[in-house]
C-alpha cells in the first residue's frame, strides 16, 4: 500500500519520492504564477499579455516526456 501511494508513480518517471515531490511542487508553484499572470491580464488586458501562456508551454515542454 506505501509502494502504491508513495513509490509507484515517482520511478515510472525516474525518481525518488523526494525528487518528485521537489518537482511537483516547483510545478505547482509555475502553475500559481500563471494563474496570477493571467488574473492580473483579466483586470489589466497589457499586462502580462503572453505571461500566462509562455509560462504553461515551458511547463507542458519540461513534461510532455517524462517516464518514456
Amino acid at each position: 500500500m506505501i509502494n502504491r501511494l508513495f513509490l509507484d508513480h515517482p520511478a515510472t518517471v525516474e525518481e525518488t519520492y523526494t525528487q518528485h515531490f521537489m518537482f511537483a511542487l516547483g510545478f505547482s508553484a509555475s502553475l500559481f504564477f500563471a494563474a496570477f499572470a493571467a488574473l492580473l491580464h483579466a483586470f489589466i488586458p497589457a499586462a502580462c499579455e503572453k505571461t500566462a501562456s509562455r509560462s504553461i508551454a515551458k511547463l507542458y515542454a519540461k513534461t510532455h516526456n517524462r517516464g518514456q
